[in-house]
């Protein structure tokens, strides 16, 4: 079903062509690109050929692992739609014998009618029933699909971090992903289906309707049309359809804004629920109402004008709806009247004609739904085509990209790495350093570079030079400021982001001994949303608990004692040297106590020299991790200049 539609959507709707839907400048909205950034160098996705990419995304679906089922099922949901096809003409003839039995005054054939429309009435229930179970079966099943394809790239490698500094169209995947790809799979489905009927029944009724129009002149002229009814249907859906066209052009634009809009006001109001606390102690509720507001004004102002549009085509749809029952038996009357066209034909020639002119009138009877299905996988594919292209471009040679590798030995080194932020201004140069299994290293100095460092080695940011190698025997366990507290069980957020079963429970208790917050331990099995009703230092703690559960080889901790005062402070270190003794601990924190838990220090300073690496942003490119610092061994730390205004703290620092 998807195939005819998508050709309809794309190449034969070549005037309903969306444009990429405008990105809302408000503070809700992540920044993608740097401001500064020349448009040109930005690969920007292509909409030439939206049947082209609308089977590059859809196609594979019926080519998956359960293709079989699949294919079965979408074959069925052809085959009942030709069984309501069969059933819509056998009921044109029992129309045409029932009113035929009724001029005539005939009981006899009057109660055999009524026995065939019996038939007619149960096949009916029991085809659309059946139909409307495989119907909804598809567009789930078909859903699901889509929704674990673009996961798979989205949710992979970093990528869903990586895409808020790409060039493109694909603000809030969140909704593109639970909302768009439900409106394209659910709207394609319904509009392939009434497509397809609609062609059925064009065909179908056609012969029918040429059978029984008969002849007539051309007014004013000794011209015989032979099936007249037949050019006046086509008549009055070509004109209708046109009309139609001119009328819903801007549906299209004002659907697109629309939906985009209200993904804007979704996000600032999910983003102020995740901030409530914040937003709380600063007593900031009036500024977020107020922010609310104007994106809940944005939503007006494009409800409106989609409002205007929808009036006319409503308005239009209307008077085109009620004209049509009355105009077939208008045209065919003379012949009812001349006494050439017996009733029951009358009635069979006038529903033919409205079968006819409502399936040559699906573009128009459909254009809102089109509308809402087209923008809709604009939406998706632009998300879809620019993890596409990040993909793509991560697996091409790029001079200013860092090289990812794994070491020969077990340590992570770094060779004369240099990191850059997206707009190529260098924030590190030159850099060669090695940190060898089992040292525990504090690096400090300035935290905009050191957190920097933290998510170059992360793999979430890989603008610059030079090579970095990761330690080949374990992979590196990353500990952030405030460790991610999925929604579930407190079981599953202590193992994460392994199954809350990889763990006993006396495991678990140790670890949440251990970390000191054992008065969690009872709690094991609940269900919470634990990062909003536990403190910060709670959170912190539950993140080292996770560390002495899993027990990992190499650590690297960003600021994950902030929330601790000095004596807390030395009592996880200490515990996590007593529970680790082996584990290679990498340490991001400006508290001078921690020196005495560390065998080296860092240092970390930004210069204010400026220096640029590339002077336009291209695509981030990923690969597994990129870093950079400096250090020299003894008791005085080396000291390592990054370049100005470039990073700020961890909090800010994804929004740059």
């Amino acid at each position: 079903m998807a195939w005819p539609l998508a050709f309809c959507l794309g190449a034969g709707y070549h005037s309903l062509t969306l444009q990429p839907a405008k990105r809302l400048h408000s503070p809700m909205v992540l920044p993608i690109a740097s401001q500064n950034a020349d448009p040109a160098a930005i690969p920007l996705i292509a909409r030439r050929n939206f049947f082209q990419q609308f089977m590059q995304l859809c196609g594979p679906y019926w080519y998956c692992a359960h293709r079989w089922k699949v294919r079965g099922f979408t074959v069925l949901f052809g085959l009942l739609t030709l069984a309501q096809v069969g059933l819509a003409v056998w009921m044109s003839y029992w129309n045409r014998a029932l009113f035929d039995a009724l001029e005539q005054r005939s009981l006899f054939e009057f109660v055999m009618q009524i026995g065939t429309f019996l038939a007619i009435f149960i096949l009916t229930m029991a085809v659309t029933a059946v139909h409307l179970h495989v119907k909804r079966w598809l567009q789930l099943d078909w859903r699901e699909w889509m929704t674990a394809r673009v996961l798979d790239h989205w949710m992979c490698k970093g990528r869903h971090y990586q895409l808020l500094y790409v060039a493109g169209e694909h603000d809030n995947p969140d909704g593109r992903i639970a909302e768009d790809i439900r409106i394209v799979t659910e709207s394609t489905i319904s509009l392939g289906h009434t497509l397809f009927y609609s062609l059925l029944i064009l065909f179908s009724f056609v012969d029918i309707l040429l059978a029984v129009s008969g002849t007539a002149n051309v007014p004013g002229t000794d011209v015989a049309v032979h099936g007249y009814m037949v050019v006046m249907a086509f008549l009055y859906a070509g004109i209708g359809a046109a009309l139609g066209f001119l009328l819903g052009r801007p549906l299209i634009r004002s659907t697109n804004a629309l939906q985009t809009a209200e993904a804007n006001f979704r996000f600032g109001l999910a983003r102020a629920r995740e901030n409530a606390e914040s937003i709380a102690l600063m007593q900031g509720e009036r500024v977020e109402r107020k922010l609310s507001s104007r994106l809940f004004s944005g939503i007006s102002q494009n409800w409106n004008r989609q409002t205007l549009a929808y009036t006319w085509i409503v308005s239009y749809s209307a008077g085109y709806g009620a004209l049509l029952p009355v105009f077939p038996i208008l045209i065919a009357a003379p012949q009812y009247i001349a006494g050439t066209m017996t009733l029951g034909v009358l009635m069979q020639a006038a529903q033919a004609f409205q079968k006819l002119t409502s399936a040559l009138s699906w573009p128009v009877d459909n254009l809102g739904e089109i509308a809402r299905c087209r923008a809709s996988a604009d939406r998706v594919l632009s998300l879809y085509e620019d993890l596409l292209e990040l993909e793509k471009k991560s697996s091409q040679p790029d001079p200013y990209r860092i090289d990812i590798g794994d070491s020969a030995h077990l340590s992570l080194e770094f060779d004369n790495l240099t990191i850059a932020n997206q707009d190529g201004l260098i924030l590190l140069e030159n850099f060669s350093a090695v940190i060898h299994r089992g040292e525990r290293v504090l690096i400090s100095g300035d935290p905009t570079v050191a957190i920097g460092l933290f998510k170059v080695v992360a793999g979430l940011w890989q603008w610059g030079q030079g090579r970095v190698l990761l330690p080949h025997d374990h992979p590196i366990v990353f500990m952030p400021q405030r460790p991610f507290l999925p929604t579930g069980t407190l079981q599953s957020v202590l193992s994460y982001p392994a199954p809350p079963d990889t763990y006993d429970l006396r495991a678990m208790h140790y670890a949440l001994e251990c970390a000191g917050i054992a008065w969690l331990a009872p709690r094991l099995g609940e269900v919470d949303v634990w990062d909003r009703i536990l403190p910060l230092r709670a959170q912190q703690r539950l993140g080292f608990a996770r560390l002495f559960l899993q027990q990992p080889s190499w650590i690297f901790i960003e600021e994950a004692t902030d929330a601790f005062d000095a004596k807390g402070e030395d009592c996880i270190m200490e515990m996590l040297h007593r529970e680790l003794p082996n584990a290679t601990i990498i340490t991001i924190s400006v508290h001078t106590g921690l020196e005495k838990h560390h065998q080296r220090k860092i240092v970390l300073n930004r210069i204010h020299e400026e220096k640029q690496l590339f002077n336009t942003a291209a695509l981030c490119l990923l690969s597994d991790r990129p870093h950079d610092i400096d250090e020299k061994n003894g008791h005085e730390p080396a000291t390592y200049a990054a370049a100005t205004p470039g990073w700020r703290r961890s909090t800010d620092f994804k929004q740059n």
